[in-house]
């Protein structure tokens, strides 16, 4: 059995796979309906309306509707895009068994307690049939594949086949029924639309289901009688063809697999049982250990089968569906039907071979797995699962090619695998004895040799090599000198994929693929949630490989990505080109037309081939957001700029290139304030003054215009903008300007204008304009505002700006490769609006923005001619600003040499924390990355966690610690570095390590010992506390080992135990007038996992509280407890002895207390009582505190993080467990 999904749940009743997509539904036996994809393994959708058991469950076929029947008598109709119950259909009497659509009729059958079966018509909600006879529970009832039939078990010990035709019929003309009688008499007497065909009798006790073939006139039926019949039906009568004896309980469901001549029933004997239709016995049984089976469905379509039990479910095939083949240059030989075939890619010419031998056993998985082929000596070697591991050699003759019917003898031996390692010669791998044999043509053995780790299967690895594959790790072993040339860690190995030139290899494991090179050297790793199936190399060097439902590729880098979705798996055989050639599940050899574009033109770019880079952009229609995204991400906006129309991402990508020219041809065609705002800022970033100044002013930014001046030392138009100010009535925006020129007169004017008096004469008096300080104060009179004694006022004047004027100086960078080759078109555009853009350039300052000015007055302001003098001065751009070489004064029309090399500003890198947010998945990385977020998803997925309180102080303290900062000098912003995990000397600058983490598991060993120590003091609170903040830094702390992970979760429960003891006995302190509830907590404290000398305290507190409370009996059982610890000190053991003579003389209780110390227990966290084993309990996902079923869905009271009962994958802290 090849499981492929399963699920823990309530016990299963009911299983319905989806016709075309990978959903299966299962029903419960607490009421709930679940909805699985299986091929992702997630739970998709939960319908509970049912009260009660749901024991059927059904698709429909093409709608997306599911039917499900329970024990609240209902029968409810569900869309699952809406996630709702559209109707119900009541009309059964007792518990409904099963459910089932109709293949092409609106019709549901459902079989109940209630011996009757029913036929409903979903369209218009009624009953159409009552099917009675039975006279016992219904336990299952379906229509049949193709015909007007229904078949129906019952616990009457009978199989009925009803004939439904007249029922056909009836829903072709609905007649003139007007009264709606015959619906009347049908309800009460069952109507006469069904009729019973046949009787199968022959069971002694109760039938649990009848299924019919999907093809055949067959029926096979399970019964409590513990066997499995099979019946054959013609047109006038049935009858009994054999008996399946094998189960050992009642059979609960049975079935006809689609594909083959089987028969698979499941029991309560908790097997599952595949059975040979023709032979008529028993093939393979499958059992588990406590779970008795159900139910079973088969899928429609593909070869998948599911069965529920009493704790899930699961979804399985009985046999492999993978073809073995071998391709060796044009040619591939493979397996199909027992014969041995063989394929010309270049012709696509399919020829059958030999026949190859039928596996002689019974078993399923007996087919050829894996093919191995030695083009030299026409040999193929076959190995299968026979005898539990052997191969077949067949030496083809050449003509026998085309002919395909002479059979050969083949050569066989016994052993694991198979393949051959040079032109004559093949490995065979003893598991037995860990070794190899190497065999000739005749199947001799010429040598053997020890392998170096405990291998479980081989593979070519070039001539004279094996690769041998171990669970966690693969090596390549040289048999000449028997020395291992490589060795590599992976997951476990399914399938290994050789480039052509035998440099690259691709280890393919069930959800990961490893590309390493041909000593091993590991390259990159690509995880897939869904299974990989298949791969092969092109002739680039990039490896297509298919999953479930994607052909992918993957670049030598790592980057993948998606070229086809498929409907059902392939297997690849060889890429060529666009073409690739591959088989699929039946063994048909296809050739799938591709596009490759995207992945050339990544490997084009990453192999710096920018020619092809150039030349793909200009013929190739390669767009969309995910190809601007790479392009961005891997640092080329300058190239992304290129595929795109939409002005908004131009705008973008421009901004993230420097490319300065383009953001503002891009601004202006989008004029909004926010893109001018930050083409501002990137222009001031890159020290363009002039195209600062241009985004200030349309968008009206006087403030940031002022301090622009200001900085860049441009008086002038300071003066130009407190006029402005003036003009606008911006009583702020003046004074600001004034303080910015220096200019007090003007200060204490707008001070005055705008009432504040006592300021006014202040500013005045200070800066010694005596004239205007006594005009003022005769206006103030008696208010004048008295100045403070010996000090020295001084004028506030601008700083003189560091760069004065024009641009800032900027690198000269060599023109990229893309820029000077690309542009042709954009280019001229460019420069004529350059030219334009001299001219109006700066006159816009006063135009732009003074909405409130009339003509007049606009006119008084710029009386002076200082716009004519501005552009005298100013020339927006700056562009005369730079120093240029003579020869640069060439004329614009030969420009090809001026644009050799230009100012290109250089790219900033990737952050840090941006490369550690990206290969990172563990919550304390995403933290130091400061990606607080993703950090929060992840222990909530992890661990449930909902209260991130207490875990915000060391969040922030992962990301302090993962940073250094460093001072630059006053002007510029302070650096910040990441300090990264492991880090030395020979490290290489572009490989980043994992952040540098604040919290090590050896502090927490520390803060365990400080706990200890407090306890045994008995500073409760003090212990209470250090314990707790273990708790709260575990789930932010990283390990390297799988037995460090084992041991952070073994201080997670030691941990957990103290939390709860002291909680308990902090609380116990705190109760004054409850005696009883003190010596209760006194008593679980002492059946908490403690220390032993914390033990022996906790005994001796409970003895001593019991005691005192006249508990005679129930001190002595601690005392007992506390001897059986042999404490070390006398004094303990000898109070305890006395307790216990003292209790002898009167073995009583005064009081009775909630505490059984016989019965074994655990303590609630919340409510501090015990739950009994047994009793019904929830936990806490993430410190496994258990609670009362009423705790769910509150805050765990012990780690006081989770969310009691939530679902949660478990604690991710260590890159092993991704790996």
């Amino acid at each position: 059995m090849l499981t492929k999904f399963e699920t823990k749940s309530n016990r299963v009743k009911g299983l319905s796979f989806h016709s075309k997509r990978p959903w299966i539904l299962t029903s419960l036996h607490s009421g709930v309906i679940q909805l699985w994809d299986y091929r992702m393994g997630t739970l998709i959708d939960r319908f509970d309306e049912h009260e009660g058991p749901v024991r059927g469950v059904h698709f429909h076929n093409s709608q997306p509707l599911f039917v499900s029947g329970g024990d609240d008598y209902k029968i409810k109709v569900w869309n699952y895009k809406l996630h709702r119950c559209l109707f119900t259909l009541l009309g059964h009497l007792d518990y409904i068994r099963t459910v089932q659509f109709h293949h092409e009729h609106p019709w549901i059958v459902s079989a109940s307690d209630d011996q009757t079966i029913r036929i409903w018509n979903w369209q218009s909600r009624t009953c159409v049939s009552v099917l009675t006879g039975h006279n016992h529970y219904v336990m299952c009832a379906s229509f049949h594949p193709k015909e007007d039939l229904v078949v129906s078990a019952s616990l009457d010990q009978t199989v009925r086949v009803w004939d439904i035709g007249s029922l056909r019929k009836k829903g072709a003309s609905p007649g003139d029924d007007i009264l709606g009688l015959s619906q009347m008499n049908s309800d009460l007497f069952g109507g006469v639309d069904a009729v019973v065909k046949y009787v199968l009798e022959g069971h002694d006790r109760g039938v649990n289901w009848a299924a019919f073939h999907p093809t055949l006139p067959l029926i096979v039926s399970g019964a409590d009688d513990r066997q499995v019949k099979l019946w054959r039906m013609n047109d006038t009568k049935a009858w009994e063809v054999d008996t399946l004896r094998g189960h050992m309980n009642n059979v609960s469901c049975v079935m006809f697999h689609a594909k083959q001549d089987i028969i698979v029933s499941n029991s309560e004997d908790k097997s599952i049982r595949v059975w040979d239709v023709t032979k008529r016995t028993g093939i393979q049984t499958f059992r588990r250990e406590h779970d008795r089976f159900w139910i079973l469905a088969a899928h429609p379509e593909m070869n998948l089968l599911a069965a529920g039990h009493d704790s899930g479910m699961i979804v399985f095939k009985l046999e492999r569906e993978r073809p073995a083949f071998s391709v060796s240059g044009d040619t591939m030989f493979y397996a199909k039907d027992r014969f041995l075939r063989f394929f010309e890619f270049s012709t696509q010419k399919d020829t059958q071979v030999i026949p190859i031998r039928r596996p002689s056993s019974t078993g399923l998985n007996q087919g050829p797995r894996t093919l191995s082929y030695s083009p030299t000596e026409n040999a193929v070697l076959i190995c299968s699962d026979v005898d539990g591991g052997s191969y077949e050699l067949y030496v083809i003759p050449k003509d026998a090619l085309g002919r395909g019917d002479v059979a050969q003898e083949a050569k066989r031996g016994v052993g694991g695998s198979a393949v051959f390692i040079a032109r004559n010669r093949f490995a065979v791998l003893d598991k037995s004895a860990n070794q190899l044999l190497v065999k000739n043509l005749k199947n001799e053995i010429l040598k053997k040799s020890p392998l170096p780790i405990a291998t479980d299967a081989i593979f070519y690895a070039g001539t004279g090599n094996v690769l041998c594959r171990a669970e966690d790790r693969v090596v390549i072993f040289d048999l000449q000198q028997r020395k291992t040339l490589g060795e590599l860690q992976t997951p476990f190995v399914k399938y290994v994929v050789w480039s052509s030139d035998m440099e690259s290899v691709a280890l393919l494991s069930k959800h990961a693929i490893v590309i390493a090179s041909k000593t091993l050297v590991h390259q990159c790793t690509l995880h897939e949630t869904i299974r990989v199936k298949s791969g092969a190399w092109d002739d680039n060097g990039v490896f297509i490989y298919t999953t479930l439902n994607h052909i992918k590729y993957c670049l030598p880098n790592g980057d993948c990505g998606i070229i086809k979705t498929l409907d059902i798996p392939i297997y690849i055989t060889k890429v060529s080109g666009n073409t690739i050639f591959c088989l699929d599940r039946n063994g048909k050899s296809k050739a799938i037309v591709i596009d490759a574009t995207e992945y050339i033109f990544k490997l084009s770019l990453m192999r710096k081939r920018y020619d092809h880079v150039m030349n793909m952009i200009r013929s190739s229609r390669l767009v969309g957001q995910a190809m601007i995204a790479y392009l961005q991400q891997k640092g080329f906006p300058e190239v992304a700029l290129h595929f795109v129309k939409d002005e908004r991402t131009r705008f973008n990508l421009a901004l993230e290139s420097g490319n300065i020219q383009i953001a503002v041809a891009s601004a202006k065609e989008i004029d909004e304030k926010d893109h001018w705002y930050r083409l501002g800022l990137e222009a001031l970033r890159q020290g363009n003054a002039g195209i600062v100044e241009y985004a200030y002013q349309r968008t009206k930014n006087f403030e940031r215009l002022s301090f622009l001046y200001l900085i860049t030392g441009n008086m002038e138009k300071l003066t130009k903008m407190l006029k402005i100010a003036e003009v606008k009535n911006d009583v702020m925006g003046q004074f600001h300007n004034a303080l910015y020129l220096g200019d007090v007169q003007e200060r204490v004017k707008i001070l005055e204008n705008a009432g504040h008096l006592p300021l006014a004469y202040i500013t005045a008096s200070v800066h010694g304009l005596h004239d205007i300080a006594e005009r003022l104060a005769s206006e103030l009179g008696a208010d004048i505002p008295s100045l403070p004694k010996g000090k020295v006022p001084s004028l506030l004047m601008p700083p003189a700006p560091v760069m004065c004027g024009g641009d800032w100086p900027l690198l000269r960078v060599m023109k990229g490769i893309f820029e000077g080759g690309l542009d042709s078109v954009a280019r001229g555009a460019a420069e004529d609006e350059d030219e334009g853009a001299e001219g109006d350039w700066v006159e816009e300052l006063d135009m732009h923005g003074v909405e409130q000015i009339g003509n007049g007055e606009i006119g008084e302001v710029l009386a002076d001619g200082e716009v004519a003098e501005e552009d005298e001065e100013e020339g927006g751009w700056g562009l005369e600003g730079l120093d240029l070489p003579p020869e640069e004064d060439t004329p614009k029309a030969s420009s090809a040499s001026a644009r050799s090399s230009v100012f290109v500003p250089p790219q900033p890198g990737i952050p840090v924390s941006q490369i550690w947010i990206q290969k990172s998945s563990l919550a304390a990385e995403q933290a130091a990355a400061g990606n607080f977020d993703t950090a929060m998803r992840l222990l909530n997925r992890q661990l449930g966690i909902k209260n991130f309180a207490p875990l915000k102080p060391m969040f922030l303290d992962l990301h302090a610690g993962s940073h250094s900062y460093l001072r630059a000098f006053s002007s510029a912003s302070i650096i910040s570095l990441a300090v990264e995990r492991g880090w030395s000397e020979s490290a290489s600058p572009n490989v980043r390590g994992p952040p540098a983490l604040v919290f090590t598991f050896s502090q927490l060993e520390d803060k365990l010992k400080m706990g200890y120590k407090s306890t045994t003091a008995g500073k409760f609170t003090d212990a209470l506390r250090t314990f707790l903040s273990i708790l709260h830094t575990i789930p932010l702390i990283v390990v390297e080992s799988r037995r460090e992970v084992d041991e952070v979760k073994e201080l997670i429960i030691i941990v957990k135990e103290y939390v709860l003891g002291l909680k308990m006995e902090i609380k116990r302190r705190e109760i004054k007038d409850d005696p009883i509830r003190q010596q209760e907590l006194a008593a679980y404290f002492t059946h908490c996992n403690l220390q032993i000398p914390h033990l022996r305290l906790a005994l001796q507190n409970a003895m001593t509280v019991c005691y005192k409370a006249k508990n005679l009996s129930t001190a002595a059982s601690f005392a007992r407890r506390l001897l059986e610890t042999n404490p070390t000190n006398e004094q303990q053991a000898k109070l305890a002895r006395q307790v216990i003579q003292a209790a002898e003389k009167n073995m009583t209780d005064a009081v009775e207390l909630s505490y059984d110390f016989r019965n074994p227990f655990v303590v609630c966290g919340a409510t501090y009582v015990p739950i009994y084993r047994g009793q019904k309990d929830v936990s806490c996902p993430y410190c496994s505190a258990r609670y009362l079923p009423s705790q769910e869905g509150q805050i765990c009271n012990v780690c006081e993080l989770t969310v009691i009962g939530a679902d949660a994958s478990g604690l991710l802290c260590s890159p092993s467990q991704i790996r």
